[in-house]
């Protein structure tokens, strides 16, 4: 199940809300919760199982680290725990990308095997192992109840595509919460405004990255490559932050508050800045749990910097390009921490703003194409060498005709992306003139309702509409 489909909202949505609100007791508000997250996760999931396994192991693993942690026995639980989490994330999500490589470089012809891909497992392996070394670290206490510890590990807004929420954000709240009439409402408003960003959005910024690169990127002349790149880029934002607020604003409905995941990355000067604003639950995870692990009995500042970017980019997928658009990021980060570190100082601002988008934008270029080889011709696209060698137009009819059309479109999603309306609504909350105040909200509140009935629309003709991360 998805969140961007008529059946969610109108019918699976509203009756898990009917059903927990019928009780005022915690608990009971709690297995409602439970059983409607089961039910959503199994929804069309061949391998749910894994879930309630991964539950179970690590509810277990818990404990026992909460008990063996002075002795001997602790840490040789923690690493059972970490092993026993990656090994089922390697099984079911790299084993055919290792045999191909295998056969690839020993020339052996081994069977790849075809293992069905659990949907959101690398967010709830995830959020179980922060669990664990948290546990380890004493950062929190062991769950003494399962069914408390099932219900964070299968919360439904969360569970399928992040934020990678940690057991310390909503320790507190899975047995002492309780939601207002404001919760509901900015919860669902916030929800209403991911579905606006996937459904109309993003969506249709697709639309035009499956014209330009659903087939061969060789005929693309070089505008049309730069052009639907820096769609693409648009699309990948609005599309998983869509998601985001979407899950934010869900567990806000229920009471939870989880963590931002997003903050206007594309208003960054820096790749670092861009990477503080992007996936902040992913990039806080192996920045926690990675970036300062002794490696040989001592933190190794720049040898980590690049295990984390390497890790980072093979979480996103079994392909080497994930890989390098991991490591791509790390070298320029290893690049402004050293060699550019003083100069980045010096250059003006509008000057930082275009060098993060341009490296930006190639990334997500890096990011897009699996096959290496088409990846390869958008590199000679993206510098020029296509143009240079006479391979490719400089410019044609077919892109600058797509941009006219979409010209809208395309600016509303860059101002949207830009932090213009967190300012505009500050500036109204901030207002000392109740007019101003009321006028905002009676704006925001019609504006809502406009954007549900347009997505709800979108929706009709949809058969199926999943974000872009349920496959990482």
């Amino acid at each position: 199940m998805v969140f961007a489909d008529l059946f969610f909202l109108y019918v699976f949505l509203p009756l898990c809300l009917l059903a927990y609100c019928l009780f005022k007791d915690i608990e009971k508000k709690n297995v409602v919760l439970i059983i409607f997250s089961l039910i959503f996760y199994a929804w069309g999931e061949p391998v749910y199982v894994l879930l309630l396994f991964s539950a179970v192991f690590n509810w277990c693993m818990g404990l026992v680290i909460d008990r063996t942690r002075e002795g001997p026995g602790g840490k040789a639980s923690v690493a059972l725990a970490i092993v026993v989490n990656l090994a089922l994330l390697m099984v079911f999500k790299y084993s055919a990308f290792l045999v191909e490589n295998f056969n690839a470089v020993f020339k052996t012809s081994v069977a790849v095997p075809s293992i069905s891909l659990p949907i959101g497992i690398s967010f709830f392996t995830f959020q179980a192992l922060s669990y664990i070394i948290d546990v380890y670290w004493e950062t929190v206490e062991a769950q003494p109840r399962f069914k408390n510890f099932l219900l964070y590990l299968s919360l439904f807004p969360q569970l399928i595509a992040g934020p990678i929420v940690r057991y310390s954000v909503v320790e507190e709240e899975i047995t002492s919460r309780s939601t207002s009439l404001t919760d509901l409402s900015q919860g669902a408003m916030r929800v209403i405004l991911g579905l606006a960003k996937k459904v109309i959005i993003a969506n249709n910024l697709y639309t035009i990255v499956e014209t330009f690169y659903g087939s061969s990127i060789t005929s693309l002349s070089i505008f049309g490559n730069l052009y639907t790149v820096i769609v693409y880029s648009l699309y990948v934002y609005f599309d998983f932050s869509g998601y985001s607020d979407m899950a934010i604003g869900l567990g806000r409905m229920f009471g939870f508050h989880f963590n931002e995941n997003f903050t206007h990355p594309f208003a960054c000067t820096t790749v670092a800045e861009f990477w503080q604003r992007w996936h902040i639950s992913l990039g806080s995870f192996f920045r926690d749990y990675l970036l300062y692990v002794p490696i040989f009995g001592q933190p190794r500042k720049y040898f980590n910097l690049f295990l984390v970017w390497f890790c980072t980019g093979l979480w996103h997928g079994a392909s080497w390009n994930y890989v390098l658009w991991g490591l791509y990021f790390g070298l320029f980060l290893f690049f402004e921490q050293t060699i550019a570190k003083k100069w980045l100082k010096k250059w003006p601002s509008w000057v930082k703003f275009i060098y993060s988008k341009i490296v930006i934008v190639i990334g997500f270029g890096i990011f897009f194409f699996e096959d290496l080889s088409q990846l390869g011709e958008f590199f000679k696209h993206i510098f020029l060498v296509s143009a240079f060698t006479g391979q490719a137009a400089w410019f044609d009819s077919l892109t600058w005709s797509s941009l006219l059309n979409n010209l809208f479109l395309i600016v509303v999603a860059i101002v949207i992306s830009m932090p213009v309306f967190p300012k505009v609504k500050g500036l109204v909350l901030e207002s000392r003139r109740q007019g101003v105040y009321t006028i905002g909200w009676v704006a925001a509140i019609l504006g809502c309702i406009v954007l549900l009935a347009l997505s709800s629309i979108l929706l009709v003709d949809a058969t199926n509409n999943p974000f872009l991360y349920f496959r990482f």
